[in-house]
């Protein structure tokens, strides 16, 4: 209970963080959010371009975690998994605190639990991550983005809705080792303490779920 009350206060505070404090909405940040998910990037700084591709890298490294777990709880996890496509954090942080802990898997594995569940799908989020870093980090302008992220609600939000995600997921990651009859303190830490990259290689390399016979 004490942990769902944390996820509950966290959210509150994100929430009123992006509505009260955060830097004032600028004019053209529509235009701005409506280019980058057309497309239309010319012009658009490629620091910015990187993370609000990553910050849709996210919703998929979380969703091959809590898809899984989602068909034993109260809830069904997809509804959240697909908003956080849109609002990060602000989607998946209420299902963190309606979740109950998991720690085995039930039923046959179907197609979406076998896609989700695959090496596969890690191996290809962590090509897509490291295309991106490297074209946001090589072309990006540091000083316009330390600009933008001063005076835009819209980078402002979305840098530290990226640094969120990247502190929550060990909290889905006990669980998704657990089901897979991973005891390693080691493993948990390396991808717990490693942004980005260490929930991408865990994806990579974890064994699959024991199917249903086994």
């Amino acid at each position: 209970m004490q942990q769902k009350i944390i996820f509950w206060l966290i959210w509150l505070g994100l929430s009123a963080y992006a509505f009260v404090f955060a830097p004032p909405t600028q004019p053209g940040t529509f235009e701005l959010i409506k280019n980058l998910s057309l497309g239309q990037w010319e012009g658009i700084n490629p620091l910015i371009l990187s993370l609000f591709c990553l910050m849709g890298v996210w919703p998929a490294i979380y969703g091959a975690v809590i898809l899984i777990e989602g068909r034993s709880q109260k809830i069904p996890a997809w509804p959240f998994v697909m908003a956080s496509f849109g609002v990060g954090a602000f989607a998946l942080l209420p299902y963190l605190a309606l979740r109950e802990p998991n720690t085995q898997f039930w039923g046959e594995k179907n197609i979406w639990i076998q896609l989700v569940d695959s090496r596969a799908t890690g191996i290809v989020l962590t090509a897509v991550t490291l295309i991106l870093v490297a074209y946001g980090l090589g072309q990006g302008d540091w000083a316009d983005f330390v600009q933008q992220w001063q005076t835009s609600r819209f980078i402002h939000v979305m840098s530290w809705d990226f640094c969120l995600l990247c502190l929550l997921f060990p909290v889905v990651l006990k669980d998704d080792m657990a089901r897979r009859g991973l005891q390693n303190p080691l493993l948990f830490w390396l991808v717990a303490l490693i942004p980005l990259f260490g929930p991408l290689i865990y994806l990579c390399v974890r064994p699959p779920l024991p199917s249903k016979s086994e």
